[in-house]
């Protein structure tokens, strides 16, 4: 198991991107390694320009069947489960702006649950690797 701690501080993204990237766990995902990033790069921004966090707390755990990434921050509540999901039915130029990155987050993991403990966002997201795709 990976734990990693960060100041999320603008401009030091791609550092923390790429330190969780490079994390033995995530090196280790096979044909899944290209989702996991989308998934990492998008909850580190949102974390980093909109939370207003202190820090940013990381576990990541790994086993031969799955690998759980499991957030911690004390930013502003957020619930990424609970926001509307973007209607892509709509013609590019008539969808309002966002929502397509925690669309991606939630179709290439297999569970994530939201918890607000102790002043936390606390987000949990597992992807089951016997599996070679990504849901679409």
């Amino acid at each position: 198991m990976s734990r990693l701690h960060f100041q999320p501080i603008k401009g030091k993204s791609l550092e923390i991107i790429d330190a969780i990237l490079h994390t033995e766990e995530a090196s280790t995902v096979g044909d899944f390694w290209g989702y996991f990033s989308v998934v990492v790069e998008e909850l580190v921004l949102n974390i980093v320009d909109y939370s207003h966090s202190e820090y940013l707390d990381i576990e990541i755990l790994r086993d031969e069947k799955s690998i759980t990434l499991r957030i911690h921050d004390d930013g502003t509540p957020f619930n990424p489960l609970e926001r509307e999901l973007p209607d892509l039915t709509l013609p590019m130029e008539d969808r309002p702006i966002g929502g397509l990155g925690i669309f991606m987050v939630i179709k290439y993991m297999d569970s994530i649950t939201y918890d607000y403990a102790g002043g936390e966002n606390i987000l949990t997201l597992i992807k089951n690797l016997t599996k070679t795709k990504a849901k679409r």
